[in-house]
């Protein structure tokens, strides 16, 4: 058993039981991305819940079975439709599926260096030309002393996704709500297009 389905046991802290308020609002605004949409990462599918809510075609991805058992459950109770599948993000080519949109809420920020290159190629290969991949990580301005997952720079998200294959329109200060956090941890959103 790995250490995220594990965690799903119980309710891990970045499992906050509702979307995370920095993608909420990219919908509110309109600068969430076209259909289809992809959310790697997924936990138990409240960002792909809220998409699909909002009348967007979602697959929600999740390594850890138990994550997607919770989610697939809440879709059900609530009648919307994703697909929500067990799926390694290191290998996204497997789904024969190109996206408008991907979202990464908390993902890239478990990787290490080397899985950091795989999975931007992943993402690449996931994104229709054009398409969109948003990404929130815990920022590098964010304290270190409650432990947590590795933070990430601005210059290493850019690094991460280079032209020409990628172009970074953005990378804004965000808030990552969790159960550690009273108003959120310090976190970079980053609006990143497969060029």
């Amino acid at each position: 058993m790995n250490f995220f389905d594990e965690a799903y046991e119980g309710t891990p802290p970045w499992d906050i039981g509702r979307p995370q308020g920095a993608f909420v609002q990219l919908v509110e605004k309109g600068t969430l991305g076209h259909n289809p949409i992809l959310d790697v990462g997924c936990g138990t599918g409240e960002n792909a819940l809220f998409y699909a809510a909002k009348g967007y075609e979602v697959v929600g991805v999740d390594g850890a079975p138990r994550a997607i058992e919770k989610a697939k459950r809440k879709a059900a109770e609530r009648r919307l439709k994703v697909t929500f599948l067990v799926h390694d993000a290191l290998d996204l080519a497997s789904l024969h599926r190109r996206f408008a949109t991907v979202t990464d809420c908390g993902l890239f920020h478990t990787f290490d260096d080397e899985a950091r290159v795989r999975y931007a190629d992943q993402v690449w290969r996931a994104l229709k030309p054009g398409g969109t991949y948003l990404m929130m990580v815990f920022s590098d301005e964010e304290p270190t002393d409650w432990g947590g997952p590795r933070r990430v720079s601005k210059p290493e998200i850019r690094a991460a996704f280079p032209p020409p294959k990628f172009r970074v329109r953005s990378i804004e200060d965000a808030r990552f709500e969790t159960h550690h956090h009273e108003d959120g941890g310090r976190a970079y959103l980053a609006a990143i297009e497969r060029a």
